[in-house]
């Protein structure tokens, strides 16, 4: 009965001076609105940049050439031509807990149907690039193994070259021309969008790696090879294996340096994984110190509600209130500040957050984690602030506070 009372009691008084109360309440709702939109916003950015190394393929290792160094000069990066068509084999061979390998090179190249043209990159593959890369095709097949045998004149194009080249006709089955070549469209494949660095996945031909190397770009070596491991914990493992077979391939004793580099993308999905939860939490704490404040203008108001109510005080002590009956409904009335304040911030913060949305055109995530954190906050920070005007309230004296004028 007696906190029903006191609940009830405090929201006659916030009601009553509501002006003052929305005034009082706003620290609150901006930083439990902030927390939760900027947390949103963070979590988005984590999402889509994870997203975005898990389209390249799952459990990836992907290996390049070294850059050469020629008279002290130092070339490009992946400038070497050390990695044979061959590696990809023994590493498929020797090495367990590999499910599929496939090398592959690429170049851009300006492609042409008919009277349209568009210039993309042409990407030599085999036929289990599709599965490491989680690829799939919407219409017709992708490059086979008979396809690799024959160097095929056969290519397989993205939704963008599609649009592109044969806006809305069905390009399975048609030829284009790569190189001044004719090139049979055998399957159009399911759009992926765009990549974390903006980067258009879906404007891309495959054609067989033999008919890249020997028909379009005359050459011999490969210019990367991409692994996907079985195992993801397994891939330090087998990322050491796959270095070890590369150096006695390529004879590279002692201290000598590798011509050829490996990147671990489930090493730089965690990486990238903490870099953006350390952005997240920065801002959350950022957008916690509006929460801070919002406490100290609850202490404020609830200090200016003891000294206007001290007749009060003194009345209610005379008829029998006790330290703690006075202290009680003080307490709860910080506390109902701090409740529906984060009650109004979490609203507010949720469409804080769809709003930022569609003006950037990006996703926001919203979660319960900082919707509960922020709101538990709210009310821990009233009770915090409210503690000492309370018991300043309770300390009065009866006497002086009926004289109190």
């Amino acid at each position: 009965m007696l906190f029903s009372e006191s609940f009830q009691m405090a929201l006659t008084s916030l009601y009553a001076n509501k002006m003052r109360s929305l005034l009082t309440m706003l620290g609150i709702i901006i930083g439990v609105g902030a927390v939760i939109a900027l947390v949103s916003v963070g979590m988005g950015v984590r999402s889509n940049v994870t997203s975005s190394i898990a389209s390249l393929g799952s459990n990836m290792l992907i290996v390049s050439p070294g850059s050469s160094n020629r008279g002290g000069v130092r070339g490009a990066a992946g400038s070497m031509q050390t990695l044979k068509y061959d590696d990809a084999k023994a590493i498929q061979e020797k090495i367990k807990n590999i499910d599929y390998v496939s090398p592959s090179v690429s170049s851009s190249y300006q492609v042409v149907y008919g009277n349209n043209n568009w210039n993309t990159t042409v990407q030599g593959v085999t036929p289990e690039f599709l599965q490491i890369r989680s690829l799939s095709v919407s219409n017709g097949s992708f490059i086979s193994s008979n396809d690799m045998n024959k160097r095929s004149r056969v290519a397989v194009i993205g939704t963008t070259v599609a649009s592109s080249l044969f806006d809305k006709e069905n390009p399975v089955g048609k030829n284009i021309r790569i190189n001044n070549q004719p090139y049979k469209v055998i399957g159009l494949l399911t759009s992926k969008g765009q990549s974390s660095m903006g980067q258009d996945q879906d404007d891309m031909i495959y054609v067989p790696l033999t008919t890249a190397q020997e028909r379009m770009l005359g050459i011999t070596y490969v210019q990367s090879i991409n692994i996907q491991v079985s195992d993801q914990n397994r891939m330090d493992q087998v990322q050491a294996e796959v270095e070890t077979l590369l150096r006695t391939r390529h004879h590279i004793v002692g201290d000598k340096e590798d011509d050829f580099h490996v990147r671990n993308l489930t090493s730089l999905m965690e990486t990238v994984s903490q870099s953006t939860s350390m952005l997240t939490l920065l801002l959350g704490a950022i957008a916690g110190i509006s929460l801070l404040v919002g406490g100290i203008g609850i202490m404020n108001i609830m200090m200016v509600s003891v000294t206007e109510r001290t007749r009060e005080i003194g009345i209610r002590k005379a008829l029998g209130a006790t330290f703690m009956n006075i202290m009680t409904q003080f307490l709860i009335e910080s506390m109902v500040i701090g409740i529906i304040g984060g009650l109004i911030g979490i609203l507010a913060g949720c469409l804080a957050s769809q709003i930022i949305a569609k003006a950037g055109h990006f996703t926001t995530v919203i979660t319960m984690t900082p919707i509960l954190v922020s709101f538990v906050f709210s009310v821990g920070i009233g009770l915090f602030f409210g503690i000492y005007p309370a018991r300043k309230a309770a300390r009065l004296d009866p006497i002086e506070a009926l004289r109190y004028e």
